[in-house]
């Protein structure tokens, strides 16, 4: 499956780059991934930091990360400043606080040139996030959105066989994301659960932000199409909370190719099971994120075949580049992370150097697949209010 004139390797780094972290302080659990997906990827070093707004916090939290003590901030504005004016200064600042901050944040940091990349969703609001794309389109920055189960090795192979058509013309698709921790009160939640239902915070939906996002990204990069329209129905089916913790779609892809989104974080017994599967005219594809190593090929009339990670044996050139250990050593989600920042790096590097791209070389999410998200999460919350009508999800 390598495509000619195209090479199986990423390109050699020159340096390792500088990250900056905002959010990830002492009590947070996705700024510690950010950091340990970009180590991981060999091509960045942790330097700086406002890992919480309380100086106290801030200040015990950088220890904790060994940054050095001048690079230790309690204020993301005064972190911008400071860093654009240093000549050994960050190259790009991983955002990891709540979802309505992170506007406010990229902003701050884009108006001094510095790269970005943040987790989702992207903003509470799609005009948050149309101000988002278009900065990012009159600078030329880098911006990445964290999508991590986009990195699996085993995602980048069905989507290479989606394209290479494998499958067929494509029929329908569906994603399913189940997860049990909201059984729990809010509460009596962690406070990190607990802000993930505040509408003040989050938006307009709960999980249909959460681990929605998620499944809407995933179908779209898998399949090379994106959602155009859907309608949705929300439920709160645990412990009462201000916002859905279930929702149900009906979804369309470009082309009027039908699927379905089902989602849940009060689903007993389930903990991060993410599943896709892609239905062609010729044969499916099935993978589930508690068995990243494997992706399964059933063609039509014929013996189903299960792929595993690793190289050879028809793994496709996209899959093979995040490919680190042999058959039988299983990689996980902190791979995936780590293949995320490497596809990350690269594009910072290239930018500051002034060079192109190779074109197909990387396929990280940006910051356009971000708004689409948010865009999606208006369109669902909007469409369970007008009792599961049919809405347009597109951006334009």
């Amino acid at each position: 499956m390598t495509q000619q004139g195209q090479d199986e390797h990423f390109p050699q780094p020159e340096r390792r780059l500088r990250l900056g972290v905002v959010g990830g302080g002492q009590g947070s659990f996705i700024g510690k991934v950010h950091a340990r997906g970009a180590r991981l990827s060999n091509r960045w070093d942790v330097v700086a930091g406002a890992l919480s707004s309380r100086p106290d916090v801030a200040r015990a939290s950088g220890r904790e990360w060994l940054l050095a003590e001048d690079r230790i901030y309690s204020d993301y504005r005064e972190m911008a400043e400071r860093e654009a004016a240093r000549p050994d200064g960050i190259d790009a600042v991983a955002i990891t606080t709540p979802n309505n901050s992170h506007h406010a944040i990229a902003v701050a940091f884009m108006e001094k040139g510095i790269d970005i990349i943040s987790d989702k969703p992207l903003t509470t609001n799609l005009p948050d996030a149309l101000d988002l794309v278009r900065r990012q389109q009159e600078t030329g920055l880098v911006f990445g959105v964290t999508y991590a189960y986009a990195a699996y090795a085993m995602v980048r192979q069905a989507r290479e066989m989606v394209r290479s058509g494998a499958l067929g013309a494509l029929q329908q698709v569906h994603v399913e994301y189940f997860q049990e921790w909201a059984l729990t009160p809010p509460r009596d939640a962690s406070a990190g659960a607990q802000w993930r239902i505040d509408p003040a915070v989050v938006g307009p939906a709960f999980t249909t932000g959460d681990i929605g996002t998620h499944c809407h990204h995933l179908g779209a990069f898998v399949c090379g199409r994106p959602v155009t329209r859907l309608r949705a129905e929300f439920h709160t089916l645990g412990p009462e909370k201000p916002l859905e913790d279930t929702a149900f779609m009906h979804v369309r892809y470009e082309g009027d190719i039908p699927g379905t989104i089902m989602i849940s974080q009060v689903a007993a017994g389930t903990h991060c099971g993410i599943r896709l599967r892609v239905f062609g005219e010729k044969a499916s594809l099935e993978w589930n994120q508690e068995e990243p190593e494997l992706l399964h090929f059933r063609p039509f009339a014929e013996p189903a075949r299960i792929l595993t990670r690793g190289e050879g044996a028809d793994i496709g050139m996209h899959a093979a580049r995040f490919v680190h250990m042999p058959r039988g050593h299983p990689e996980a989600l902190s791979d995936a992370w780590g293949n995320l920042y490497e596809e990350f790096a690269i594009a910072v590097e290239a930018r500051r150097a002034g060079r192109a791209v190779q074109e197909g070389l990387l396929e990280y999410p940006t910051v356009l697949d971000g708004a689409l998200g948010v865009r999606f999460v208006e369109a669902a919350a909007a469409s369970s209010s007008a009792g599961g009508a049919w809405t347009d999800c597109r951006l334009a």
